[in-house]
Parts: C-alpha cells; structure tokens; sequence
C-alpha cells in the first residue's frame, strides 16, 4: 500500500521509543515507525516483554509494513556530551524528522517529549505496550541496539558486550575493572567514571 491510497485526512502517528538508555557502554538507538492500518503486524509488544526470537522474527515484518520508519543511533560520546536525557531526547526528535512521509502527530514512550519534535507529540507512560506504533518502535529499536553490541564485541573483546549489551552486570563489571573502560564506554555514568579516576584508559 502507497501512501497515495490513504484517505486525504488520514492522522499519520508515529510511535517512537528507544533501547539503551541503562548501560554503560554502546550507543542509544531510538526509532519512529509509522504503521499502515491495512497491512496490520500481529504480535506487537513492548520489545522487553518478547524473546529475542520473537523480537528478530518481527523485525523484517515492521521494516516490510510499516509506511515509514526511521532509526537515529546516539553514540557514547554525545552521550557523555549531552547527558543520557539530553541525548535521548535528540534522538527521538532526529527519528521523528527522518521519517517520509511525515508524522502529524509523535506518540512517545515515557512521560517527556523532546521540546524540538517536528510535529505535535503525547507522552504516554508504557505507551510500548499500549500503541502498536510505540511497540514496533521498541522492537525496531531494540533489535538494532542489539546486533551493533554484538559487532562491537570483535572490536572491544574481552567485556563481554554480545552477552549483557553493555548493562552494568556482575560479569560487565568485574571486565571494566580488570580492563578499564573502552572507547564505547560511556565515561559520564558513575561506574566508568570511577575507573577512570583510577587511571586506567583502555
């Protein structure tokens, strides 16, 4: 379905969340997803209520289905330039203006919108799990985070990043202490920050 055959004044709302927030390392990956009401996606959930194989199995049917979609990635270091709000906010904001078409109106996982989105936005608290859009979003988000942890762990090897995707577990610690931070650590979250108190780089 093109976007032609939609009704003139058809409300075009994008659901938009992000993954990765929490950890210590590895970017922020935030996405916007405009769904199209005739090819509908059965399962759509907030990405943290789905298996990784579910997750990976929707994925292909979001970018397939969706009318638009859009995927912003905040590295560490605007992380850590920002702060992890800041960045997050800026992300949604740059994911809501890459989408084409354009959204009318920006549903947004959480309880604070970005003061620059491209269009009028709700903020919805567990909208991932209440909007389909918000849900797809999530999963688009998360799924994405994820392989680029992955790929990160043949570039920084040894922290374990393909396993806990940068959270700060027992096993992401306990490399951080015995490695010191990486170029993909977040140097402004305390734990990365203590370490590098120590004087250890990478």
């Amino acid at each position: 379905m093109s976007i032609s055959t939609l009704p003139d004044n058809a409300l075009l709302s994008a659901g938009v969340d992000e993954a990765g927030r929490g950890p210590l390392a590895g970017p922020v990956v935030v996405a916007a997803v405009i769904l199209d009401p005739a090819r509908p996606i059965a399962g759509l959930d907030d990405s943290k209520k789905l298996s990784e194989k579910k997750r990976e199995a929707l994925y292909p049917q979001i970018i397939e289905r969706a009318l638009a979609h859009c995927l912003v990635v905040v590295e560490a270091e605007e992380i850590d330039r920002l702060n992890i709000f800041q960045a997050t906010m800026a992300g949604m904001s740059r994911a809501v203006a890459g989408l084409a078409p354009a959204a009318h109106e920006a549903l947004v996982d959480g309880n604070k919108l970005p003061r620059d989105l491209p269009c009028p936005g709700r903020a919805i608290v567990g909208g991932d799990a209440l909007e389909p859009a918000i849900g797809a979003a999530s999963i688009l988000a998360k799924v994405t985070r994820d392989r680029l942890m992955v790929a990160l762990e043949s570039i920084h090897p040894g922290y374990g990043f393909a396993v806990h995707k940068g959270y700060p577990t027992p096993a992401h610690l306990a490399a951080l202490q015995r490695l010191g931070p990486c170029p993909q650590h977040r140097r402004s979250f305390a734990p990365v920050r203590q370490r590098l108190d120590q004087g250890v780089l990478f």
